[in-house]
């Protein structure tokens, strides 16, 4: 299965992108980052639906949506590792994971959403998420391989 990483904002050179490559670069299936960004000076309520309205329209069509929020369900790696085999097994070619903007998601993203994901109570770094996300990506490739990259 195809998965998108839809994110608002851009990565700069720096350790989050290389820690984000040094996963992404691990997988096995097909892995895309779509990065998008609003350029006009928006603020509050008018740029997270700017943001929102870039995100939707960036999902491929049929894809499973991943939405990241902090209101959303906890997961455990296996779960979140059986939650992708089992859109695989039900003939999903694609998911698509959005990661929002400082301001987080609208509602109608997560709406839109099969899965509203919670990576803990915490804040994290934007850009740090990519990287969280692509090592969990790896992690789950493994746990479905019966690979001993993670242990409990």
């Amino acid at each position: 299965m195809e998965v998108h990483l839809i994110a608002v904002g851009r990565a700069r050179r720096g350790p989050e992108l290389a820690l984000f490559e040094h996963y992404s670069g691990r997988l096995r299936h097909p892995f895309k980052l779509v990065e998008v960004e609003e350029k006009r000076p928006l603020s509050g309520a008018e740029l997270q639906e700017r943001e929102a309205a870039l995100l939707l329209s960036a999902i491929p069509d049929g894809a499973v949506v991943i939405a990241l929020d902090e209101r959303g369900k906890h997961l455990d790696s296996p779960a979140f590792a059986q939650s992708l085999d089992d859109w695989r097994d039900r003939g999903a070619r694609s998911a698509a994971i959005l990661i929002g903007g400082a301001d987080g998601l609208t509602d109608a993203v997560r709406a839109r959403a099969d899965l509203v994901l919670c990576l803990g109570k915490m804040t994290w770094p934007h850009m740090l998420v990519r990287g969280l996300i692509a090592e969990q990506l790896y992690r789950a490739q493994q746990i479905s391989a019966g690979h001993p990259y993670h242990r409990q």
